[in-house]
């Protein structure tokens, strides 16, 4: 009797493991709306994704992220093939497990190709005896291999380092599995339920000679479209989400894409029907085409679920205005929302406006609070450490 039950629960635990969508094992989820969300004239191109659910079941909340898993850009892939002279029917063997792959499959839809490494390039400089390459490896060079690395992928690798002398099989062995790139929820499951939302600037730039392409990014701007599929899994964020109570103020900071969580904020607001009060700091290049989701955002302004929103426009005057000189202009009523236990949100890039917005927070609280400078990142800390400040920045 024991073993017939033990049995029942491990079919259960099967079954229940084939209908648990994760990483490993992603939800292929329709897409219903793929469209630039960028005016004309704009020099950037932002994608507005909206992705059925149905029959996943899948859940978020707000400040939670999508995983996408990619497929790489089938021009680079045809490039690689070329130039390596390389059968794309050839079987390989891509993982521990020893599954295999037709060549061109591979190349696709399971390895990374767009990153380099200095572990990449360490291993493959075992494939050929180019000089160029044996010193660049050399200790004393690491920040060359760096400054080698940043920008560049296998093509240019192995464009600069031939000729060589390893089979296909060899070179996907030193390659990384493609990672799912994490995108920022834009979309409240209680305002939209069975969907999720995102927004996506597609990344394209020149560099080494040669045209690049976000893998993620540009898949979603070039080759998929309405009633397609993308492989998707929900990826918890415990730190980033909105306060317990809807009766607390929010001041949110998401310039550019950045604005993606803020949508879902103000959406699960609007179910929710709490007391507190939102603001929100928005900027990007110019007004007339890059003000993302301008119609929505003013809608809930005038509908009250928006208590404030505050817009720099880099581009459109004579001096670069930002949204942490929005901050400033405002420093007063913001010092006064945070005395009042206001939590404050900042998403985007990591490396200038996240800095920035830091920066002038820190300035906010020492000039409204009347603090030294010690007191007021004394002062910010400390609403880190309850929760009231609280970045995803990337």
């Amino acid at each position: 009797m024991q073993n017939t039950l033990d049995n029942t629960n491990t079919d259960q635990k099967d079954k229940l493991v084939q209908t648990t969508f994760s990483r490993t094992n992603p939800f292929q989820a329709k897409i219903l709306k793929n469209i630039n969300i960028n005016g004309a004239g704009s020099s950037k191109e932002t994608r507005h994704i909206e992705l059925s659910l149905e029959g996943s079941g899948l859940s978020y909340v707000p400040g939670d992220a999508l995983g996408v898993i990619p497929s790489n850009d089938p021009e680079l892939v045809d490039s690689l093939l070329e130039e390596m002279h390389w059968d794309e029917e050839t079987l390989v063997t891509i993982n521990k497990q020893g599954e295999s792959l037709p060549l061109k499959e591979a190349l696709t839809n399971y390895f990374e190709i767009t990153l380099l490494s200095k572990k990449v390039l360490q291993q493959a400089a075992a494939f050929t005896e180019n000089e160029e390459l044996q010193t660049l490896l050399l200790v004393e060079n690491a920040a060359q291999v760096k400054e080698y690395c940043y920008g560049r992928d296998l093509l240019d690798m192995l464009l600069d380092f031939g000729p060589w002398k390893a089979t296909a099989q060899e070179f996907v062995s030193i390659l990384r599995k493609m990672t799912p790139r994490l995108y920022s929820i834009a979309s409240s499951i209680a305002a939209n339920p069975e969907e999720v939302h995102l927004t996506i600037g597609a990344v394209r730039y020149t560099a080494h000679g040669r045209e690049r392409k976000g893998v993620c990014s540009v898949l979603c701007a070039e080759r998929v479209n309405e009633g397609d599929t993308l492989p998707v899994f929900v990826q918890a964020n415990k730190h980033f989400h909105l306060p317990e109570s809807h009766d607390i103020d929010i001041i949110m900071v998401g310039p550019g894409t950045g604005i993606a969580p803020f949508r879902s904020f103000i959406q699960e607001r609007t179910v929710n029907k709490g007391t507190g009060r939102s603001w929100l700091f928005f900027g990007d290049q110019h007004a007339a085409s890059d003000f993302l989701y301008q119609d929505e955002l003013e809608q809930y302004q005038q509908d009250g679920v928006l208590s404030k929103l505050d817009t720099a426009f880099s581009r459109d005057g004579a001096q670069k205005v930002y949204v942490q000189h929005k901050m400033q202009e405002q420093s007063k009523e913001l010092f006064e929302w945070l005395q009042n236990g206001a939590y404050f949100y900042v998403c985007g890039d990591k490396e200038y406006m996240a800095k920035d917005v830091h920066e002038t927070l820190i300035n906010v609280i020492e000039k409204e609070g009347a603090m030294s400078r010690n007191e007021a990142e004394a002062h910010l800390k400390d609403m880190q450490k309850q929760g009231r400040y609280q970045r995803d920045v990337y």
